[in-house]
């Protein structure tokens, strides 16, 4: 598995290997030997499957707070996206700055994306599948989210123009501005 860093010090791209001859491929999206040996230790609890049928669907930015906090392993099963993590630990020297990456079908990368950080995607294909593992159960009360196109956050989603389609809770959220984190930076 290939292992890159990003701009925020604990976001990371996860690039699984892909063995492929004329019938397809096989790849291991996940393993927690080859996790392990790139110094990650998650116990994942809940795998989510997320389908968006239209160009431009945006879902987010989500958290979940503590004590269901979650760190998530995000994927695309089919189709592509632009998956989002935005620092909002309070302290951080990151905190509000965001990372983009480009997730497909076709390019196999993963965002790993710790607690603390808010989450989203856009969608750039139609019937786009997002695929993810989480290492805590979802938690209604402890869901939370902020406006995708908060300007304090100022995310590019490279939309084109297209009105994005999203939900009643993501067009209500707050921006940044009017948020209060549950997440504190540790260092």
């Amino acid at each position: 598995m290939q292992v890159e860093t990003t701009k925020l010090a604990d976001v990371f791209i996860l690039t699984p290997k892909r063995f492929g001859d004329a019938r397809g491929f096989f790849s291991e999206s996940w393993s927690q030997r080859a996790m392990a040996g790139a110094g990650f230790h998650f116990d994942w609890v809940q795998d989510n499957h997320s389908l968006s049928m239209q160009v431009g669907t945006v879902r987010g930015l989500h958290f979940q707070a503590p004590p269901h906090a979650q760190d998530k392993l995000v994927r695309c099963g089919r189709g592509a996206l632009f998956d989002v993590a935005v620092d909002i630990r309070r302290g951080s020297p990151t905190y509000g700055q965001w990372i983009g990456e480009e997730l497909s079908f076709e390019n196999g990368r993963q965002l790993l994306i710790p607690a603390g950080f808010l989450h989203g995607f856009a969608t750039r294909q139609p019937d786009t599948e997002i695929i993810y593992k989480c290492s805590d159960v979802y938690a209604p009360d402890c869901d939370g989210a902020v406006r995708f196109d908060c300007p304090q956050i100022g995310i590019d989603w490279g939309l084109g123009g297209l009105e994005p389609v999203l939900s009643e809770k993501d067009a209500a959220a707050p921006g940044l501005a009017d948020f209060d984190s549950p997440f504190v930076y540790e260092g």
